[in-house]
């Protein structure tokens, strides 16, 4: 077969899909691989937005790869479509915006929004019910206890947010409260710094993983109350991202140009 009969999309799926190598693709269609990767390059395409008007959750995160660049996808729940994706330097509220409004101007009606708890998007998106990915809580607050903590106040909360899927949403409220009422004092309790005679909250990380359960209680247990069904987690999305970074890994020693290609056409697919 001729290199000018290549169907350079046909290339793309074989490549990114079946993992297939430049030099066996070149073996199987019999051309060159400065050739395939010819064709290659001119798969381009607008893979923005899958033009699917659906009705259900959105979810929504970014995902690095490099020190300086990322992309943000939203995936819906109902489909397991990727509705939009947008190449990023860094994590941003207003990346997340200008997706949804791109998506809801192609027709797409979101009926809830799952994300992690990133600084902004709860108020940004407060017209939508938002649920708060458990994962991520979970996560969170394990990074400010760790898996075993030292201090009993500790080990109670984390019995608490790690047995959070078994609970109610009163259930846990009630846990929480009882748990805020026991160590209010403990968690109030200050050391002064001898050498500058200033003082500090004494349990620091304590007290994040407190304030952080407070702030995100509100978004824990949304997908109940929505008449839809709507993920508790973003897990979804993030096999969507353990599975483009392996598929990457087949192809090292990619452009950060043609990285992108790549996974345009991935998550196209």
């Amino acid at each position: 077969m001729g290199g000018g009969r290549l169907d350079p999309r046909e290339l793309w799926r074989q490549y990114s899909q079946n993992k297939q190598a430049v030099r066996e693709l070149a073996g199987q269609y019999s051309v060159s691989e400065s050739t395939v990767k010819r064709r290659l390059r001119t798969v381009r395409g607008d893979f923005m937005c899958r033009d699917i008007p659906s009705r259900g959750a959105v979810l929504m995160d970014t995902a690095y790869f490099g020190k300086d660049w990322g992309v943000t996808v939203l995936k819906d729940s109902l489909t397991g479509k990727i509705l939009c994706r947008k190449y990023v330097i860094h994590e941003r509220p207003v990346d997340y915006r200008e997706c949804t409004d791109f998506i809801m101007a192609k027709g797409h009606r979101i009926s809830g929004i799952v994300r992690d708890g990133f600084k902004g998007i709860f108020k940004q998106y407060s017209s939508f019910p938002v649920q708060m990915c458990r994962y991520h809580f979970i996560s969170i607050i394990r990074r400010y206890l760790t898996l075993n903590p030292k201090l009993q106040s500790g080990k109670e909360l984390w019995i608490s947010v790690k047995n959070i899927t078994r609970l109610t949403e009163n259930e846990f409220i009630e846990s929480f409260q009882e748990w805020q009422d026991k160590w209010s004092l403990f968690l109030k309790e200050r050391t002064k710094d001898v050498a500058t005679g200033r003082s500090h909250f004494t349990h620091k990380k304590l007290r994040s993983a407190w304030l952080s359960t407070q702030r995100h209680l509100p978004y824990l247990f949304v997908f109940e109350k929505v008449n839809f069904q709507m993920p508790n987690t973003n897990n979804a999305l993030k096999g969507t991202f353990t599975a483009l970074k392996n598929s990457l890994r087949n192809h090292n020693g990619m452009s950060k140009e043609n990285r992108k290609r790549f996974m345009d056409g991935f998550l196209e697919a």
